[in-house]
Parts: C-alpha cells; structure tokens; sequence
C-alpha cells in the first residue's frame, strides 16, 4: 500500500507530437463515430436549419417595421397580422428543428462511447502484465469513465454546436453585409480579437486541461488504493496520513481547475466585452446612416435583431471551444491506451496442440523486466530445466531468486529476454495465447478472485462449462473437494454465493482454496502452482496435499515452494539460484549433494516453525 501515487506514464501517441493539433487527435475518433454519423448530419441540419430560421425573423420585422407599421392609422393595421402569424410559424418551426436536433444526436453518441469504452476494455485484456505493472489503475479508470463521458457530450452537443454555431455566423456575417457594408465591416473588425485569443486560448487550455485530467486519474488511483488498503491503514493507524497525502493531492487538482477557469475567464471576457463594442459602434454607425437617408428604421432593427441572434453563437465560441480542447485531451488520452504496443502477440502462423502431453521445458532461458535498468544482470540468466509429461517439479530458491517470474514465463504473462519455453517441444510464442492458457494453468499466492458467485470464480478456466449442467456441476465438485474448500457448501446461497470484490469476504486461506480450485477445474496438460498453499493451517494443508496427489499423476505440475511440505509433494526438485538451476534431484540427493539446498530447505523449516507457533499462540 503507497501513500503517494506516481505521476501517470505518457507513452508516445501515433501521431508525431510536433505534428499532433486539434485537429488531427479529434480526426481520430472517426472510425468509432462513423456508423452515428448519418444521424449527427441530421442533427447538424436540423440545427442549422434553427439558426437561418432565427435568422429569418429581423427580415420579417423589418418588413412589418417599414411596412405596415409606418401606415398604421391610414388603414394599415390590418396587414400586420400576417407578420405577427409569420414570426409565431418561424419560431415553432425552430422549436421543432432545436428538438430534432437533440433527438439525433443524443443516442448516437452514447453508442460512440460504448464502441469506444468496448474498445478500450479489450485492449487493456490484450495488453501485457508489464503494461498493467506501469500504469496506475486510477489513470486507466480515469479513461475508460471520465474521458469517454466527456467525448460522448462533446460529440453529441459541442461537435454539432460548434460546426453549426459557425455556419450561423458566417450566414449571419454575410447577412449584416447585404443589409450595409459598412456596418457588416465594423461587425466583422471588432470580431477579429476574438479568433486571435481564441488560437491563444487553444495553446493555453491544452495543456492545462491534459494536467487537470492526469491528476484526476492520479486522485482516483489515491482512492483506489485507500479502498483496497483500508484494512492495513487502519491496523497501522494511519488513516490521517493517507488523508493528508490525498489532500494534497486534491488540493493541486483544485489548483489546475482554477486555473482552467482563468483561462476560459479569459475567453469570456473577450467573448463578452467585444460583441457590446461592435453593437455600441454599429448603433452609432447606424443612427448617423439613418439620419443621413442611408438606412431606413426597419432595416437598422433588422440588423440589430441579426447582430442579436448571431450573439449567442459568438458567446458560445468559448465554452464550445473549451469543451472540444477538453476532448481533444481525452480523444489523447484514449489512444495512450491504444497506441501502447503489445509485445506480447499471437504468432501469424500459430502452431496447434490437439492433445498435449505435457512436456514444459526451459531452453537456456534468459528473463530481464522491460524497466530494469540495464547495468543490472538479467534475473534468469540461462535457465535449463525439463518436465516430463506427468511428472511433478518443485522449484525452491531464496527470496527474489525468481521463481515467480520463471512460472510467469510459461503461459507469457511475460516473454522470455532469451532462449525459449517450449510444450511438447513447440515454442510457446508459436502457439496463439488462448490456446497456450487452455492448456496451462495457473494458481498464485495472492489469490485474485472476482465479484461473482463460487460457481463462476472457480469454473472461470472452463469456457465449455459456462451454462449450468451436470458436467459443470461434477467439474465443480471435484475441484472443490481436491481443494478442500467444503467451506462453500455453509455459505448463504452456497456454491452461488457472491464471493464480493475481490473475495474479501472470505478469509486468505478460504480464497487460496478457490483459487486453487479454479485451477484444477481447468484440467490443464500443465499445472503452475507459485505456493498456492501459503496461508493454510498445516492440517487443511496435508488434506490439499494428499488430493493433490491424485490429481498430479497424471498432470504435469510446476509448484513453487516456501514449505518443505510442499517440496515432499514433488517427484523432483530444482534449485534456483543465482538465476540458473544448479540442482535437480529428489528432495534426499539434493539434501546430500548440495550446500545451498540444504541451506534454503533450512530456512524454509525455521519459517514455518514460527508460523506453527505463532498459530499456537493465536489459539
């Protein structure tokens, strides 16, 4: 548990950074939206149908202005009525074209965003283990929520008002010229600042928003691992400490979001304070062209009204534009994601085993973490070591010698630096992953299970067994019994109970059970075991031990062991050290024939006589 979380990796994006804009990472988005695009164009016309219908009314009013209303009282009155049903049938005709318009683009876009959310979850399951060992959970939960919810309305509101809000304008701009060149002139001058701050605003904002949604991600990482620690932070007491640090935390978040509001503040006061100067210039401008014979009543209202309309267009340049440098970060920080390469793939040409036997071997196998600095040796530094089909291998070795890392090897939850794993003699990299998992399984120490019922968490490896079956239901029986975990049976809804997040509601020793349960349901042709066995009591870990035994005889097993119970289980045993095998034996040959076996079985003893009497003691 870390009280302090590391700033966000920031891979490189496909695009060059010196060539990346607004532009080309919205451009991106394009295959997930094409499909809704059909109905974001009928979104997009129907609004700017809206717009050149508002547009439309200061014509009419100047006509009733210069027409009718000037001969009232002449026999006139009359002929202002058709006006008033004009005005009253534009404006629900723009009525109608606003609710269109949110009716074709609210549900395409929440499709963009379950695309894009699919996408991104299937990603981050294709992805390697050394990708998940550098990125923090919260910046990725950050991207999968925040970031899509944020294109989603981007796509369905500031996408469509933006293109449309333009269009009005250059409409409305070239409206104000045909009414009076120079009054469109002044109008269109005193709009110039607006664009220059706006191309401004987008080097500013960019770069404040990709850190307000960093440290979004970094605050929920925070959360997430106070939640999953919360049962060590209050053993320790430190509660208070956690809160400081996520204080601190908040508090720059808080800083980056004022600042974002001072830079949009920005925006607001140009976009405010420019359209009043232009109306004030152009009031002027237009009682002197009136007064001169230039410009009649009507046509000064209808420009105004014109200039009034296009007014919430230009006003919302700048929210419009805040939101989309806003999706422009969150569209970046999606292909973070997706541009991260996988060096873990499935081969062009896969091999394919129909029936394995089971023969896993190490081929001078060398191992070295992606970010382990280069002066430091490789941790497998040539490994050589057969399995035969059935037969059961015990690694034993020191603390960080690299027994879990070699077992991650075998079904390439890591690749090899060097050399090669092989099944039956075929490269494990030949084989595509899926069916190199089907054939190897897997069950570790820190046992992960998922907020799902027994039933589910245990026949996870069983994909042939996903529907509720008397197959299903023996292959869950016998796993269960070999793996002691009877406890099931006493749950509330027994073998359908929800285990919880994360199976926090059972003890460790009940999850290692079910873990180990999940693995042996699989049938795997190989069995990986990293000292699966670690926090059982010695009676229910003899109970394990001696169904084990049936299920080994005709199963190739790996087990990693921290107990020389566990060693006893095996028919051969490998020495670790130094990050190569030096020893291969039976548990007395080895005791007789190497120093350093005898010193590691040793240390293995003592450990477990102090778990013994601390159990003692507890009781």
């Amino acid at each position: 548990m870390t009280t302090t979380t590391a700033p966000a990796p920031r891979p490189p994006s496909g695009i060059p950074p010196a060539r990346r804009n607004t532009f080309r990472s919205l451009q991106r988005l394009y295959p997930y939206a094409q499909p809704a695009l059909p109905r974001l164009y009928l979104g997009m016309v129907a609004a700017l149908l809206a717009g050149l219908v508002a547009l439309a009314i200061p014509q009419v009013l100047a006509w009733l202005v210069d027409g009718p209303l000037s001969g009232v009282g002449r026999g006139s009155a009359s002929q202002i009525w058709p006006a008033v049903w004009i005005v009253l049938a534009l404006g629900v005709v723009e009525a109608i074209m606003i609710a269109l318009r949110r009716w074709f683009v609210l549900t395409p876009g929440t499709h963009i965003e379950a695309r894009m959310r699919n996408h991104l979850y299937a990603r981050l399951q294709d992805l390697p283990v050394s990708f998940h060992d550098r990125w923090p959970s919260g910046q990725l939960l950050s991207r999968a929520v925040s970031d899509l919810n944020l294109i989603r309305r981007w796509v369905s509101f500031g996408l469509v008002l933006l293109v449309v809000n333009f269009l009005t304008i250059v409409v409305g701009v070239a409206i104000l010229l045909w009414m009076h060149w120079l009054l469109g002139v002044i109008f269109v001058v005193c709009s110039i600042p607006i664009w220059i701050y706006g191309y401004v605003f987008e080097e500013k904002y960019s770069v404040i928003a990709r850190r307000s949604q960093d440290q979004a991600g970094d605050l929920a990482t925070a959360v997430e691992e106070s939640v999953h620690g919360i049962r060590v932070l209050k053993a320790f007491g430190r509660g208070s400490f956690a809160l400081k640090n996520f204080a601190s935390q908040a508090e720059s978040l808080r800083g980056t979001e004022i600042e974002k509001a001072r830079a949009i503040a920005g925006i607001w006061l140009w976009l405010l304070l420019v359209p009043d100067v232009a109306f004030a210039l152009c009031l002027v401008a237009g009682v002197w062209l009136t007064s001169q014979g230039d410009l009649s009543g009507g046509e000064l209202l209808a420009f105004f009204a014109t200039a009034t309309v296009l007014r919430f267009p230009v006003e919302s340049i700048g929210f419009l534009l805040s939101m989309t440098f806003d999706a422009r970060t969150a569209t970046d920080r999606f292909f973070d994601i997706l541009d991260t390469p996988n060096e873990i793939t499935d081969p062009e040409h896969p091999a394919t085993l129909v029936a394995p036997l089971g023969r896993l071997a190490f081929d001078n196998v060398h191992f070295r973490y992606p970010d382990s600095p280069e002066r430091f040796p490789d941790l497998l530094n040539g490994i050589d070591l057969v399995l035969e089909p059935g037969e059961t291998m015990a690694l034993v070795g020191l603390t960080g010698s690299g027994k879990s890392t070699l077992t991650a090897l075998t079904t390439r939850l890591y690749d090899v630096t060097a050399g090669a794993v092989t099944l039956d003699g075929v490269d494990v990299r030949a084989l595509t992953r899926e069916e190199l998992r089907r054939h190897l399984a897997m069950a570790f120490e820190d046992a992960t299970l998922f907020s799902a019922s027994v039933r589910d968490n245990v026949l996870l490896g069983r994909a042939d067994l996903a529907e509720a079956s008397p197959e299903a239901d023996a292959a869950l029986a016998q796993a269960l019994q070999i793996a002691q975990a009877g406890f099931v049976h006493d749950l509330p809804l027994g073998v359908d109970t929800l285990v919880g997040e994360e199976g926090m509601s059972l003890s460790g020793g009940q999850r290692q059970r079910l873990a180990l349960a999940r693995a042996v349901a699989a049938r795997p042709a190989v069995l990986i075991l990293d000292d699966p066995l670690s926090a059982l009591d010695v009676n229910t870990e003899s109970l394990v031990e001696n169904a084990l035994r049936e299920v080994l005889v005709d199963t190739t097993a790996l087990i990693v062991a921290h107990r020389p119970s566990t060693v006893m289980l095996a028919d051969r045993v490998a020495l670790l050290e130094n990050g190569r095998i030096t020893a291969v034996g039976t548990h007395s040959e080895l005791l007789r024939a190497s120093p350093h076996y005898t010193f590691v079985i040793s240390s293995l003893e003592d450990e477990e006589r102090r778990e013994s009497n601390r159990a003692e003691e507890a009781l």
